[in-house]
């Protein structure tokens, strides 16, 4: 799989030249005859807030030029590690609405606590299993994309990799914030989504929106559903 150029998406060889440890000569994009990829030699702060501005270059770099193809086959699992993450945050989301909500403190007793810690693992593995097959059938039907598992995986990847917004919960962990916090990380979360499927897609703003929004609407609905069940 060959890189992309960050500014005009045009596929390169390859994105610079090393002379000499620490001597490297970045490469033009011969289509748009700028520099393919600039972020090769910027900070990772630089690459962070430029991915918190939802620029799409940043997404291009990170998705195509650190996480392509070629580094998922080689390194096993990597997959598999992002979407461990990507589940232990969800968990640790739960886990905040429930102590918001007074359900969760030292003072549980341990059938409680087991009994929440069910209802966090049926919550988490069934509203993202939702929120998948939505995303995958959207996909297919929105964006007229092909079906084979290494497209998928780099759909499901993308998803994985732009949801970092998730992160920003452990901030919860030192400065108490109100519920409302969550939800708006989740916004974050939906718009990142949006912008890593058009990026890894081409395809258009509106589609990619109504994919994600529509995976993100499921997941959502079934997570209400599950807390009336639980509660009933």
């Amino acid at each position: 799989m060959d890189y992309r150029c960050v500014q005009c998406k045009f596929a390169v060889k390859t994105l610079f030249v090393q002379y000499s440890p620490g001597n490297i000569r970045l490469i033009k994009c011969e289509n748009c005859k700028s520099v393919a990829d600039e972020y090769i030699e910027c900070e990772f702060m630089i690459l962070l807030i430029d991915l918190i501005l939802h620029k799409p270059k940043a997404y291009r770099h990170l998705l195509y030029n650190v996480l392509h193809q070629d580094t998922l086959n080689v390194e096993e699992g990597l997959l598999w590690k992002f979407a461990c993450g990507f589940l232990l945050l969800d968990a640790y989301r739960f886990l905040l609405l429930k102590r918001n909500e007074e359900e969760w403190g030292s003072s549980v007793k341990y059938a409680s606590s087991v009994w929440i810690c069910q209802k966090m693992l049926m919550d988490i593995f069934f509203g993202n299993f939702l929120f998948f097959c939505m995303f995958s059938l959207s996909t297919k039907n929105l964006l007229n994309t092909s079906v084979g598992v290494s497209r998928y995986k780099e759909l499901f990847l993308a998803i994985f990799v732009s949801s970092y917004f998730k992160i920003f919960l452990i901030a919860m962990m030192v400065w108490e914030f109100p519920a409302s916090v969550i939800f708006i990380i989740d916004l974050f979360v939906l718009s990142s989504n949006i912008v890593a499927l058009k990026v890894i897609t081409e395809s258009t703003m509106s589609r990619c929106v109504g994919a994600c929004l529509s995976a993100h609407a499921v997941k959502f609905f079934a997570s209400q559903i599950m807390l009336k069940v639980q509660g009933s």
